[in-house]
């Protein structure tokens, strides 16, 4: 068993060493062997520490200068928003936007690409880590301390094979047939996986992943009910409440999905947590780079090892002055900034075209600063302590990956395709009056405007978290980016579609068909080139 864990990770260099259009080595994997895990609890917990650590670490498949989407998990959180029509690179050069071809899908995104490779690797990269935990724990006679590290491993699995469903499980949107492939997910890779497994490892179906998913669930719940990790850097039992309810929405089981939302919500309040207030929101050095009550579940990156590009901060942050984001200058779409009403205390956010003749923004730049920069550029994520300038120190932050307003969010929508539009209803709009927009009040009774509305607020709510995505991708609601007065920077972002975009289905990298043939015949369809760009004003793009 043991053995299986280095295997795989060989097989992952064999196939990187095999492409013939990347042609960077594939770095042995940083993560401790099981034999090393299981030599002592200190080793099982210093291995458990590792995985935060990874999951907020720059060139993390590659370790050098090799693509810069190569960001860990915050690689996702920009690609999801980009693929959702959220973020333009509001810059002079679309060009420095290394995303920007998630958004637009106008260059190559098939199999022998970086947007195949690095979202595919990335998150197994993640799952090795925690298959090396996870084999070196007896699950059923371990002591409650060392089942406790287990099922964080078992929670951050859990969520590692949530984010490849979501990925790689294709849906229709009118420009690909994956009739061949519908109702697949990914291979399972577990800690008992063999080399001869790996060689021959069929995609699950939707069915077997959600039943493989829940099941390890279930032991994190199980381990955690006499286990409090050390911080929330590590998911506890209110987050595996969460993925819980992340997956039975996925699924479409709404019942279960409101039912695990509301016991993530009430497990977290017990802990305190509390969505995040208008002063938060918008603080000048601590807005969205320290974390609040209400982050479930985050990360942190480290300034000795950050690099001055490959930090979120640098992708992100309006003020920052280093990194990409002071050429990209990211901002929100107008058409989904203008759904924010006056009164909605994440609208400062965000550049109003009128400056300071719409809103007294604060920044830790000068007037002459906003007044310059484009219009709905996004102030959301500010430079730690307000340092602008100093990358080691600005982009030192906290990243949040669950924090509670998303299971409100999903207990709204789950309520209302269960119990009720009204229900619903009354749930979205006691949040929204509460936390986010005392002037709020939505009054739809149709289910499919209902969960349009509440995918609305998780597009607002989570611009630059990426997690509207999965519910974006079950929904499949139409993209407009090209429409009257729109900010879509150039002419490869004026792109529309009826049922969400080709390349909301991630495709398999060859270096993994490679290593794994069985996957050759079940790959998705390549989305390049699948469409006419640019589309007419508000109609949608032609299939080629």
């Amino acid at each position: 068993m043991k053995k299986a864990l280095k295997i795989f990770s060989l097989f992952a260099a064999t196939a990187l060493l095999a492409s013939s259009c990347i042609e960077e080595t594939f770095p042995e994997s940083g993560s401790a062997t099981s034999e090393q895990v299981g030599a002592s609890s200190t080793a099982l917990e210093a291995a458990l520490n590792g995985i935060p650590s990874q999951m907020a670490q720059g060139y993390y498949v590659y370790g050098s200068q090799t693509h810069e989407t190569d960001m860990a998990y915050p690689m996702y959180m920009i690609a999801l928003t980009e693929m959702l029509g959220d973020m333009y690179p509001l810059g002079s050069n679309s060009g420095y936007d290394w995303y920007r071809n998630y958004n637009t899908c106008d260059r190559e995104f098939g199999e022998k690409s970086y947007f195949a490779y690095l979202p595919w690797f990335t998150l197994y990269r993640f799952i090795k880590a925690a298959n090396d935990v996870i084999a070196a724990v007896d699950f059923e006679t371990a002591p409650d301390n060392l089942k406790g590290l287990a099922s964080v491993a078992y929670a951050c699995r859990a969520f590692d094979y949530y984010m490849l469903m979501v990925l790689f499980e294709p849906v229709e949107t009118g420009y690909t047939d994956i009739s061949a492939v519908k109702g697949l997910t990914v291979p399972i890779v577990t800690e008992a996986t063999t080399g001869d497994d790996a060689k021959q490892n069929a995609r699950a179906t939707h069915e077997e992943m959600v039943k493989f998913i829940l099941s390890d669930l279930d032991k994190a719940e199980a381990g955690l009910a006499n286990y409090t990790p050390s911080s929330k850097n590590f998911p506890d039992l209110a987050v595996v409440y969460g993925i819980k309810a992340k997956v039975y929405l996925w699924d479409e089981d709404y019942a279960k999905a409101a039912e695990y939302a509301a016991k993530a919500i009430e497990t977290a309040k017990a802990d305190k947590a509390v969505p995040m207030t208008k002063a938060q929101l918008t603080d000048l050095k601590t807005g969205f780079n320290t974390a609040t009550a209400g982050w479930m579940w985050y990360i942190h990156y480290s300034a000795e090892t950050m690099g001055n590009l490959c930090n979120f901060t640098g992708w992100m942050s309006g003020e920052a002055d280093w990194g990409y984001s002071s050429l990209t200058l990211p901002g929100i779409d107008r058409a989904l900034y203008e759904k924010m009403s006056d009164t909605d205390y994440r609208k400062p956010q965000f550049l109003d075209p009128m400056k300071y003749g719409f809103y007294d923004y604060q920044t830790v730049r000068d007037q002459a600063y906003i007044e310059e920069a484009p219009a709905y550029l996004s102030l959301k994520f500010r430079c730690v302590n307000g340092d602008w300038e100093t990358y080691s120190v600005g982009a030192a932050c906290d990243v949040p990956v669950m924090r509670i307003e998303e299971m409100y969010l999903i207990e709204a929508e789950a309520v209302g395709a269960s119990q009720g539009v009204a229900a619903g209803v009354e749930k979205l709009n006691s949040f929204m009056k509460n936390y986010r927009d005392p002037a709020y009040n939505y009054a739809g009774s149709d289910l499919r405007e209902f969960q349009l509305e509440v995918l609305t607020q998780m597009r607002i709510e989570f611009w630059g978290e990426g997690n509207a995505f999965p519910s974006a991708k079950r929904l499949r609601p139409a993209i407009y980016q090209n429409y009257a007065g729109t900010n879509a920077p150039e002419t490869i972002f004026k792109i529309n579609f009826p049922q969400g975009k080709p390349n909301w289905n991630l495709v398999i990298p060859t270096f993994e068909t490679q290593s794994n043939p069985v996957l050759a015949a079940q790959n998705n369809p390549n989305p390049t080139g699948t469409f006419k760009a640019p589309a007419e004003e508000g109609k949608f793009c032609e299939k080629k």
